[in-house]
């Protein structure tokens, strides 16, 4: 079989950053061949301008613009739902996670180890993240482990590579942060054993564009509940 990984980039008003995390999508090293499928989210800065600017690449880049702002699950599901790939990864558009990261994120998928992988922030420690946001995470992944059984070290990760037969078969609904344990629950409530490999990252600050806030972690533990007890 020949193998694809597609690359979801779910972004929304990143017009810094965007560019920079494509072109390092386009010019790394993968042990598989790649499509890049940038969506985004009804940006309203400069983000659709920075898109329509890069080079045409119809064969690696394909960009999904949507009229109205929906929320970064509706973003991956748009992805999920145009993946031409084998395997589907998530990556952010801010350049918290280097993409260079993906290369063994995806090699368990490719040798068989694993349909499901995680690139975990804390496996190595917290590496400078704000107090509050570890704290959150653990709590979040905490939960996770206890209502479904697992061993996880960063429930909320970006970093979400698993076969491509496997995510459209979840049946997600999520339009916002709530993604994150949607994907978590089904997967686990699949069956789906999820291996998880370290990464390093660099965490921003809300100041310097996190959008995530309290309010997510609320609907988080509501949908780890309903998945688990539905």
């Amino acid at each position: 079989m020949n193998e694809l990984l597609s690359i979801v980039v779910p972004v929304y008003n990143e017009e810094s950053t965007v560019g920079a995390v494509v072109e390092r999508l386009l010019s790394i090293d993968l042990p598989v061949a790649r499509e890049i499928l940038v969506v985004n989210d009804g940006s309203t800065d400069g983000t659709r301008r920075v898109l329509d600017a890069l080079p045409a690449r119809v064969d690696l880049l394909r960009i999904v613009h949507a009229p109205v702002n929906a929320g970064k699950g509706r973003a991956i599901r748009t992805g999920f739902a145009h993946a031409r790939g084998t395997i589907v990864a998530i990556q952010d558009a801010d350049l918290e996670l280097d993409p260079a990261e993906l290369g063994a994120l995806v090699q368990p998928i490719l040798a068989g180890e694993a349909k499901a992988v995680y690139g975990s922030r804390f496996m190595n420690g917290a590496q400078g993240a704000p107090f509050i946001s570890v704290a959150a995470n653990r709590f979040l992944t905490g939960l996770t482990n206890v209502l479904y059984g697992s061993r996880l070290t960063d429930m909320e990760t970006c970093y979400k590579v698993m076969r491509t037969d496997v995510a459209q078969a979840l049946q997600l609904e999520a339009n916002r942060f709530d993604i994150e344990p949607e994907i978590t629950a089904k997967l686990l409530r699949a069956g789906h054993a999820i291996v998880e490999r370290p990464v390093r990252f660099e965490p921003r600050s809300r100041a310097q564009g996190k959008k995530i806030g309290w309010r997510d972690g609320v609907h988080a533990i509501v949908v780890l509940a309903k998945h688990r007890f539905r």
